[in-house]
């Protein structure tokens, strides 16, 4: 696991001062602690900073073929490489290291750019062919990494695994993108192929971009196909589906053992991370170390059910309780993010990241099973939402829901009929999405200033933007069910949950594998019925039904929480003051993004308890912060 950064340049231009590839690798440092590299030519400069995981003595990056004509920067792992070694050396291939970077060297002058079909793993990388004279820009087919890119007016690219290396170079702008402040504001991501500045993109996720003399092209080579668009058609019964999906996650987590350094796993007790666990001990992982985090608050507390799925699998568990120091964390974990990101559970996914540095370098987590099983609770609001019946009674319910205020506890059954009722105040072109947005037109209007409001980029509905809008015409394909979680893995599981779990466990420079998302995985559970997956009201049913065989009942059974943080209570004591400085009215005004009453209004609102505006209170603090550090 690394940090790589980079920039080419058409020919004829002057040399790429080496101090401007260090600067932009010593904003990275805390990705690849372990060693650092670089290799410049006339037209390119490739830097890496490295966390040592496989050959650790061997495996210095920028790496090279025999004859030097192809050179990587490479961040990620190749899970399988060693069959693929095997192959190439057979081939009559010859290798310096055992690292899977020389592995996808060897296989790009084998097979050139479909060598990617080849690879199971996560990466994103960059490999210069110098014959051909051109860079290429590759992110794993469902982004685990990251990857930011931007070309200046004269035909220089800049890329970066953090947006912080791209801004190292003295002619990256940085133009606030008021459409994708929008989105974040409606989303609380910045979802690819935008960044928070106008003038740098992300690479979106399965895509090649091809620099070639001062010009570049945009290539998808992977992609999620409806069932029976491609491939085999799926399984006649669900017990046939269940043998086969136990197959692919045990030979999933069995190839993410792989490791020349300690590695563990996260465990929150809920069915994925408990799978992930269950699985370790099956294929004889040893010593297996566990890591879980909880809170003072028992209606935010999972460790009980974390204990007992320690106990089942005999694990050496540590846990930590977090206790209310976000103002310390708040802005240390803001800069991490590069962007305004609003997603609260990036602090417990810190705090467990950190306490599990403490033992391994490496940890397996359960992301992307509620993406691929249907396992959020906003897949059942959808499916109520088609139910003319709930449309009468949240229409009858509504004006009294709205008027009384929330419970103080996470969830509940009040609070989870509240956020139903608000989330059908949202365009119902948005789909579960509605759930999922924390800003309505109607609210947009009394919060944005005159400028920010009516600026041409933000004319659009988010969900006619970029890549909401591709997405949504696709959904057609799909059966109901399995069209919604199309929607968030686009979306919401590669722009929010996978750039959190990536900056948060690489800021303690800890990698962190997600055997869910094997991308053979997600290929058959979307070749399965939506029913299967959503049943009766029943989320996740099919993987439930696939763990019964391996997991207590109780780590199956329980009701979903989430890795959430006590953040409407935070912003009411620790956080207050922060809250009131940066959304005060001078800062507010100076900015000249919102408005001052409005801002005033949801702040009163949430401190005297009438109103629940954590995530719109939250969103402007972090944005405050941000642009603080980021904005000229």
């Amino acid at each position: 696991m690394c940090g790589i950064c980079g920039l080419a340049q058409p020919r004829g231009r002057p040399p790429i001062p080496t101090e401007l590839l260090a600067g932009m690798l010593a904003a990275i440092v805390h990705r690849g602690p372990d060693d650092e590299g670089r290799h410049v030519e006339p037209e390119v400069a490739l830097g890496a900073r490295r966390l040592s995981i496989i050959d650790v003595e061997g495996g210095h990056q920028p790496l090279s073929n025999e004859d030097g004509t192809v050179w990587i920067a490479y961040n990620g792992e190749a899970y399988n490489f060693p069959e693929v070694r095997r192959e190439l050396i057979g081939r009559g291939h010859r290798f310096r290291t055992r690292t899977d970077t020389e592995t996808l060297v060897h296989a790009y002058e084998e097979w050139g750019e479909s060598f990617l079909e080849r690879f199971r793993g996560m990466f994103a990388f960059a490999l210069w062919d110098r014959k051909e004279r051109k860079l290429l820009l590759v992110r794993d087919r469902l982004g685990i990494k990251p990857l930011y890119y931007t070309l200046h007016g004269d035909g220089t690219l800049v890329f970066g695994s953090e947006l912080k290396s791209v801004l190292r170079h003295p002619r990256t702008e940085r133009t606030l993108d008021l459409r994708a402040l929008d989105l974040f504001l409606t989303v609380e991501y910045v979802p690819a192929p935008h960044s928070i500045f106008r003038e740098i993109r992300k690479l979106p996720a399965g895509h090649i971009l091809t620099y070639q003399d001062g010009r570049t092209t945009l290539k998808k080579y992977w992609d999620i196909e409806a069932a029976g668009a491609a491939g085999p058609s799926p399984p006649a019964r669900p017990e046939e589906a269940m043998d086969r999906l136990y197959e692919l996650i045990k030979e999933s987590v069995r190839l993410r053992l792989l490791s020349d350094v300690p590695l563990g796993a996260f465990l929150s007790g809920g069915i994925d991370s408990s799978a992930i666990v269950g699985l370790m001990r099956e294929l004889g992982a040893t010593p297996l170390m566990t890591f879980s985090i909880g809170f003072d608050d028992p209606t935010y507390n999972e460790l009980d059910y974390a204990r007992r799925a320690a106990r089942a699998f005999g694990t050496d568990h540590s846990e930590l309780v977090l206790r209310p120091q976000a103002l310390e964390l708040t802005e240390t974990l803001v800069g991490h993010m590069d962007e305004p990101f609003g997603d609260f559970s990036m602090f417990p996914t810190f705090l467990v990241s950190k306490l599990a540095r403490e033992k391994v370098k490496v940890v397996l987590s359960g992301d992307g099973g509620d993406e691929i099983f249907s396992g959020y609770e906003h897949y059942q609001a959808q499916a109520l939402a088609q139910n003319p019946a709930y449309r009468t009674v949240a229409a009858l319910l509504g004006p009294a829901v709205r008027r009384l205020p929330p419970s103080p506890k996470k969830k509940g059954f009040w609070n989870k009929l509240r956020r139903f009722v608000q989330g059908l105040d949202m365009p119902a072109g948005a789909r579960h999405m509605r759930w999922m947005m924390f800003l309505s037109p109607a609210q947009k209007k009394k919060l944005y200033a005159d400028a920010f409001l009516n600026a041409p980029e933000r004319k659009k509905d988010v969900i006619d933007e970029e890549p909401f809008a591709g997405v949504f015409d696709r959904l057609p394909a799909f059966d109901p069910v399995t069209a919604e979680l199309f929607l968030d893995l686009k979306t919401y599981l590669v722009d929010d949950i996978l750039v959190k779990v990536d900056r948060m466990s690489m800021a303690v420079s800890l990698e962190t594998r997600v055997p869910l998302l094997d991308h053979k995985i997600v290929e058959y559970a979307f070749r399965l019925p939506g029913e299967w997956k959503l049943r009766e009201g029943t989320t996740k049913w099919i993987f439930k039904k696939t763990m019964e065989r391996l997991l207590p009942r109780e780590n199956i059974d329980r009701p979903k929480e989430g890795f959430s943080i006590p953040i409407k209570h935070w912003l009411k004591t620790e956080l207050r003051d922060m809250l009131l400085d940066h959304l005060g009215r001078e800062r507010v005004e100076r900015q000249g993004l919102f408005r001052y009453p409005a801002v005033k209004r949801m702040i009163d609102a949430h401190f005297a308890d009438r109103e629940n505006y954590s995530h719109q209170l939250w969103a402007l603090l972090v944005f405050s912060l941000w642009s603080d550090s980021y904005l000229p």
